[in-house]
């Protein structure tokens, strides 16, 4: 019910933006990312009478978030959508469109969805609007061309704890014990599009039973002893097979892939008069069954070492494990803290307290709060004095919670010169800084390039944060010379991050490779705006494995004494 819920609010501060709401769209994302944030259903929190215990719910929204639990709608959303055409907001969706684009275009070219949009563009009926020209009609149609390219796309951030929740139930209900995740979701690709898990089992029949009864199944598309397919709730496809306990092994390692890798396994085990399957590793004159109810007893057989899925792009590894000489991967025990976290100070949604003890509940040495600096004042950054407040909070915390050390930083912007936010003698005054890009994303390369290497070249930076602005299925990522920002930040000892957040995985994993053959040290940082944000620390470590990372070049596995040491430069 959170999602839903969060969903629909969202949805109403989409379309107060269209009705050119000034303070209304902001309150509603505010609750909306709160609510979609809590661990324990929301229902229950209605049933208690504490709704507007939940930050950002006053009155008004208790009353709309009452009416979605009891009815499951709301009136007023509908009303909302009364006003325009159905599509509308599917062309904010479109990478350049804000709320005020989106009304001029409905108003002036009567645009109501993004086919409209399309062939707008393709006529070039945009750049004849006044304000408007040729550059921003080329964006909007690489904006439509982005989004048509991501939709049926699912972030790998929503997909994980969907599936997770799925294999739980299935280990639960069917009592199993051969139960797994496998596609590119095991690999932890950025995004997925179908759910796929694989069990193993000699009772298929009882098996598909429990997977159709799963609470959030809302169609069965398919259902059958080897194959079964259903649609959640919220849309997703999750597909189930089921094969038998014998070939289990053989089976996650085929429906695993990439497609690339499992061809590459297949030569060679025809190279060693193999032959691999679905089913298991065979001798290919007799068929007589080699290995087939682990994956590390096929890779054995062909006389490799066991790759993790992350690795499994045919990128190099096969031939490594051949030699026996596969890299050590990060892994989530590694981790001894979270050096980028907000607070309600700037745009986070709890205290520095609450965001500090959940990092302590995670096993964290060290945590570090980087709420957003002055200019950013869409996220209320902080001016000097309350900066210096946020100081004072961080030293007393640390020695009142004594159980985790508290470091205090911030996420200073870089503005178009390359310059930082505060003043030098301020940012002495922080344990670290971080520093980041928010604004002007529509620079050359060259003028990217140089922002950033600006940047870098300032005493106080210790951490480049989320280098390349993407947001995944949403905007793409800024023009930069990859390769010298890397020797750059190289040179002046600063850490790019690889930001988890489900809609940034930035770095992404071809920019973790790049920085890991060039020796860069990097950090994965989870972003966190709420405690339960700090999970998402499993994708950014995801990220840096799939681009062959060690935890000797991340940052935040060093202890506290080797981290302070690495911030001093």
């Amino acid at each position: 019910m959170n999602d839903k819920v969060a969903g629909i609010l969202y949805e109403i501060a989409d379309l107060l933006e269209l009705k050119e709401e000034r303070f209304k769209p902001q309150a509603y994302r505010k609750a909306a990312r709160n609510i979609e944030s809590l661990t324990e259903d929301i229902v229950e929190f209605h049933k208690r009478g504490q709704l507007k215990d939940i930050p950002g719910v006053g009155e008004a929204i208790e009353a709309k978030v009452k009416e979605i639990i009891e009815t499951g709608e709301l009136r007023y959303l509908k009303e909302l959508h009364d006003e325009f055409p159905a599509g509308l907001m599917q062309v904010m969706d479109v990478p350049e469109i804000g709320p005020k684009t989106a009304m001029r275009l409905y108003t002036e070219l009567r645009v109501t969805n993004v086919q409209d949009l399309k062939v707008a563009a393709e006529q070039h009926r945009i750049r004849r609007l006044k304000g408007f020209g040729d550059r921003t009609e080329e964006n909007i149609l690489k904006g439509v061309e982005f989004l048509e390219r991501n939709q049926g796309r699912m972030l790998l951030g929503y997909a994980h704890p969907v599936a997770a929740g799925i294999v739980s139930y299935l280990r639960e209900r069917g009592d199993l014990d051969m139960v797994s995740v496998a596609g590119s979701l095991r690999r932890m690709k950025e995004t997925i599009g179908d759910i796929d898990i694989l069990v193993g089992t000699d009772r298929p029949e009882q098996v598909s039973d429990v997977f159709v009864s799963y609470p959030e199944v809302e169609d069965v598309l398919a259902k059958g002893p080897t194959k079964s397919a259903v649609r959640l709730a919220n849309g997703t496809q999750v597909d189930l097979r089921v094969v038998d306990a014998g070939s289990y092994g053989a089976a996650l390692l085929y429906f695993t892939g990439s497609k690339e890798h499992n061809v590459k396994l297949r030569s060679r085990a025809i190279d060693r008069g193999y032959k691999l399957n679905e089913y298991g590793l065979f001798r290919k004159d007799s068929d007589q069954l080699v290995a087939s109810a682990t994956e590390e007893e096929i890779y054995l057989a062909l006389g490799l070492d066991i790759m993790p899925p992350e690795m499994r792009e045919d990128q190099g590894e096969i031939e490594l494990s051949g030699q026996h000489a596969l890299p050590e991967l990060v892994s989530m025990s590694d981790v001894k803290g979270d050096l980028h976290i907000h607070t309600e100070a700037s745009d986070g949604a709890m205290p520095m307290e609450d965001m500090a003890r959940a990092a302590m509940a995670k096993g964290y040495h060290y945590v570090g709060i980087t709420d957003h600096s002055e200019s950013l004042r869409i996220a209320n950054g902080l001016d000097v004095v309350r900066l210096r407040q946020n100081v004072e909070k961080a030293r007393a915390l640390t020695a009142s919670l004594g159980g985790i050390h508290v470091l205090i930083g911030a996420e200073v912007e870089i503005d178009e010169r390359g310059k930082l936010d505060y003043p030098s003698p301020v940012l002495a005054e922080l344990d670290y800084v971080i520093g980041a890009v928010h604004t002007r994303f529509k620079m050359s390369e060259t003028e990217m390039t140089a922002r950033l290497l600006t940047a870098l070249s300032n005493d106080h930076l210790n951490i480049l944060a989320h280098p390349t602005g993407r947001a995944i299925g949403q905007r793409e990522a800024y023009p930069v010379d990859m390769e010298k920002l890397l020797d750059e930040a190289k040179a002046k000892q600063v850490f790019l991050e690889v930001n988890s957040f489900p809609e940034r995985l930035d770095l992404n994993d071809r920019h973790c490779r790049m920085a890991r053959d060039n020796g860069n040290m990097l950090v994965v940082n989870t972003d966190s705006h709420h405690p339960s944000h700090l999970d998402n620390m499993v994708y950014g470590v995801a990220q840096a494995r799939r681009g062959w990372v060690g935890p000797n070049q991340i940052l935040n596995t060093l202890p506290l004494d080797g981290l302070e040491r690495a911030l001093r430069h």
